[in-house]
């Protein structure tokens, strides 16, 4: 497995972007999209209106990161968030969302709904 990811998978390899996981990712984005207003890590609301690469623009997140062991496609692990907080979060945990203690105790990382923010991108005009 020289050079390969921890999963077996080529590097880059995104199981909710293209393989089995895709068309239920699919689906439940469709669905967090039509049923959900505010980030999900900000807590702010998000204008679908605004496109891609608006930072403003509406994104699906990934509340436990795939690549921390989250499930690419299930609805309990997707969120509605902005596109610059989608990518300032990264893979982070959201030490907020967790509900085992244990869990809590054994992450070391910052929550996302802290994470500073380098510029008020509301006023944007891409």
């Amino acid at each position: 497995m020289a050079g390969g990811s921890p999963q077996g998978k080529r590097p880059g390899y995104r199981p909710d972007k293209e393989g089995a996981h895709r068309t239920q990712f699919e689906k439940n984005k469709r669905s967090i999209l039509a049923s959900q207003d505010v980030c999900g890590i900000c807590g702010k609301p998000v204008d679908k209106s605004l496109r891609y690469p608006h930072p403003m623009s509406a994104t699906i997140d990934h509340v436990i990161p795939v690549a921390k062991g989250g499930h690419p496609s299930a609805i309990e692990n997707l969120q509605l968030a902005h596109f610059c907080c989608n990518r300032a979060k990264s893979d982070k945990l959201n030490l907020n969302n967790e509900t085992s203690s244990a869990q809590k105790e054994s992450a070391s990382l910052q929550g996302n709904r802290n994470l500073p923010q380098s510029r008020d991108w509301t006023t944007y005009r891409g």
